[in-house]
């Protein structure tokens, strides 16, 4: 079961990186929200997610 939400959370953590990447921000702020998600990576996925750059 540990294994199964260890992939789900790779997969949502991977996702969030390819969004972050791929949005239309500036680079700046591209990359502070990419140190936020790796440095905290349960905190940072859901400020992203709730206020991120859509």
């Amino acid at each position: 079961m540990e294994f199964l939400l260890g992939i789900i959370w790779l997969g949502l953590w991977l996702w969030a990186l390819i969004k972050i990447i791929g949005s239309g921000a500036s680079a700046g702020t591209k990359v502070l929200w990419v140190l936020l998600v790796l440095l905290l990576p349960v905190i940072g996925f859901i400020i992203w997610f709730f206020v991120g750059p859509k």
